[in-house]
């Protein structure tokens, strides 16, 4: 039987920077996935259809949430977002790795239903980056900023829900530090198919 693919779920304050390192990571790691979500949001003007989202307007979401196709859905500031559920087991069924950026309230959601996923919580050196780094990406109004800085503040008290904590100051060393969590969990006992060491040590007959 092929190995079953892992589950990485990545949550962050808006305008932490999870989406560049997600995006990163699947170019740096071999087997692994970056999730595209649906979303009922705006595309910015540098994204596209089906590489940073599946954009869809409100009725199509609703219809697919009453047709249970989300493994999660959430709405986050004032916009619905969703994974897939199809696409998601498609992807882990062929032994593929898969990374989701997602926020608090869908990755809580999926820690009830993945068990062995892997939740890893994105932090800013400070709050007061966080604001710089919202208004330089000049994507929001004032208001939108003032709303996300409220969220995060909120969402911020989730972090307990997570395995592991990785602080974007440095972009290369938060990279660093996410490629170093994928490659241990990898290479843990539970996810390993250990049958060949008993196969080539414990019974050879050689010795």
């Amino acid at each position: 039987m092929e190995k079953q693919g892992i589950l990485f779920v990545v949550s962050a304050p808006s305008g932490t920077g999870k989406t560049t390192l997600c995006r990163e990571l699947t170019i740096k790691l071999p087997n692994l996935t970056h999730s595209v979500s649906y979303t009922t949001r705006s595309p910015r003007p540098d994204e596209v259809d089906g590489r940073e989202y599946f954009f869809v307007n409100e009725t199509r979401f609703r219809e697919m949430v009453e047709r249970n196709e989300f493994a999660e859905w959430a709405e986050v500031h004032g916009n619905l977002y969703g994974t897939h559920n199809g696409h998601l087991l498609d992807i882990m069924n062929r032994g593929e790795d898969i990374l989701l950026d997602i926020d608090s309230q869908g990755a809580i959601q999926m820690k009830k239903r993945f068990k062995d996923g892997v939740f890893i919580y994105i932090l800013p050196p400070s709050f007061e980056v966080l604001k710089s780094r919202l208004t330089d990406r000049g994507s929001e109004s004032a208001e939108e900023i003032r709303k996300r800085l409220k969220k995060a503040k909120e969402e911020i008290w989730n972090y307990r829900e997570y395995y592991y904590i990785v602080v974007n100051d440095d972009f290369k060393k938060a990279l660093n530090d996410l490629k170093s969590i994928i490659i241990a969990e990898r290479i843990k006992m539970k996810r390993m198919n250990l049958s060949w060491i008993e196969e080539n040590f414990i019974k050879n007959k050689e010795a």
